[in-house]
């Protein structure tokens, strides 16, 4: 597709937790980030300063060597061809995970060459708590 294709934003990292009460506590009031919103099955969001932070509590996940590591990427199907055809191999088509009336957030999920988890993400419109 595009050769031009650079990533050089991240767009959220993810961390499991045993207790999401207790780590929302502990990032939103003793670390004092910015506390975006709460949703079910047991995630929270934060923002550090565009970049977002998500607490994952979903029973049955590991709590720990877990984290995921989301890429911005301004058209994810550009992006998902492209890194495709760089040899990258993809556990997930893009698709949809989160959506409202005025927003979309789309992601597709790869390993880097240790299994370690990553994804390309694309926002459209504007995620209002």
């Amino acid at each position: 597709m595009s050769d031009e294709l650079k990533i050089n934003s991240i767009y959220q990292v993810s961390i499991s937790v045993d207790d999401l009460d207790a780590a929302i506590d502990f990032y939103r009031d003793k670390l004092g980030i910015t506390f975006i919103a709460q949703f079910p099955p047991g995630l929270a969001i934060f923002d550090c300063d565009g970049i977002h932070l998500m607490l994952s509590a979903i029973p049955g996940e590991a709590s720990a060597g877990n984290s995921v590591i989301y890429f911005n990427v301004p058209d994810i199907q550009v992006a998902y061809q492209t890194l495709r055809e760089r040899g990258v191999e993809f556990t997930s088509e893009p698709h949809v995970i989160h959506s409202t009336d005025n927003y979309e957030l789309w992601m597709a999920f790869f390993q880097d060459p240790h299994g370690n988890t990553m994804a390309i993400a694309d926002e459209r419109g504007e995620l209002v708590p």
